[in-house]
């Protein structure tokens, strides 16, 4: 396993052959790092899921280049869904969309639809396209950690959390800190209504102006399987609690203008909801190298990206529920 800082042309030509021979590459996101295969090679998608632990009934995004690469992987697409593409794509979207005969089961995990997305960061889209150079139609890409850790929004936590479970072949391109540092907003769009699945970035505020409709908000009944949607998912080792006043030896995140408990770590001090999102990943992580046992988390006020950030934060705290 190679880690590579200086990300060059040669570089992106380099990491994409090495997607094309059937081997990992991690590389960034706007959102976090995902650990990239060719999604239309099956034993190359066994080892993320190998890498990962991940269930095999867990179904991958696959990451395009661009807009006209949709057509590739998915059929009946709503107009609607187009409109969301042509408004935030590339962006901190995935969409939901009925597979094409190029989406296979093992990207999907046995449904009948697939997740796309068109992610917006340099070294991403130009991976991406030197890959569809090659011939490949598509980088399938979950976050690249463990499956239910915290996901990774620096290369060096990529090397932590998977450096031990990759080879010699594979690649981890460092494109520095992710920008947004939460997970794609996954939409559903295989209905004539669109259903939020895991909020994100783009809100859903955000969704129903560009289209002009009112949208779900997923349901209890939604049968749609899809990254992020278990009870318990993003955890660090460290137990987290949530609203929760800080003890001495604890850890402790919350915006700046909240105070730091006496003899608590202080974790992260984000200036705003934004940079609570950035550093929340990290912060977390943080905790687990201080081997704390605890980390206490205010959660933000707010509607938009305070959803995604809460969504994440109480998934993290409901694992010491339920193992």
């Amino acid at each position: 396993m190679e880690i590579i800082a200086n990300v060059t042309e040669g570089v992106i030509k380099k990491a994409a052959k090495t997607l094309k021979d059937g081997h990992l590459v991690a590389f960034p996101t706007e959102t976090v790092y995902g650990l990239g295969a060719d999604a239309t090679n099956e034993t190359a998608i066994a080892r993320i899921y190998s890498v990962k632990g991940r269930p095999a009934d867990h179904p991958l995004i696959v990451h395009i280049s661009s807009i006209n690469k949709i057509n590739e992987w998915a059929v009946d697409i709503p107009e609607y869904a187009l409109k969301l593409t042509r408004d935030f794509w590339p962006g901190p979207m995935t969409l939901i969309l009925k597979r094409s005969e190029l989406a296979k089961n093992f990207i999907t995990g046995g449904q009948d639809n697939v997740g796309l997305r068109v992610p917006n960061q340099p070294v991403a889209l130009a991976l991406l396209s030197e890959f569809e150079s090659l011939g490949g139609h598509g980088v399938a890409a979950p976050s690249a950690n463990r499956f239910g850790a915290v996901s990774p929004t620096t290369s060096l936590a990529v090397s932590e959390e998977i450096g031990n479970y990759l080879d010699a072949n594979d690649l981890i391109l460092n494109g520095g800190r992710c920008n947004i540092g939460v997970e794609s907003t996954i939409i559903d769009c295989t209905s004539s209504i669109p259903t939020i699945l895991r909020p994100g970035a783009i809100t859903l505020e955000m969704v129903e102006k560009s289209i002009g409709i009112k949208i779900n908000t997923k349901g209890l009944d939604s049968h749609i399987k899809a990254s992020g949607l278990l009870a318990s998912h993003y955890s660090p080792k460290a137990r987290v609690r949530l609203n929760m006043p800080a003890k001495t030896g604890e850890g402790f995140i919350a915006l700046a203008n909240i105070p730091t408990p006496v003899g608590a770590h202080r974790l992260a001090s984000p200036a705003n909801v934004e940079e609570f999102a950035k550093l929340l990943y990290e912060a977390l992580r943080d905790g687990d190298r201080l081997n704390l046992d605890e980390i206490k988390v205010i959660l933000p006020d707010g509607s938009g990206l305070v959803e995604a950030i809460n969504d994440r934060l109480v998934k993290s705290s409901l694992r010491a529920e339920l193992y």
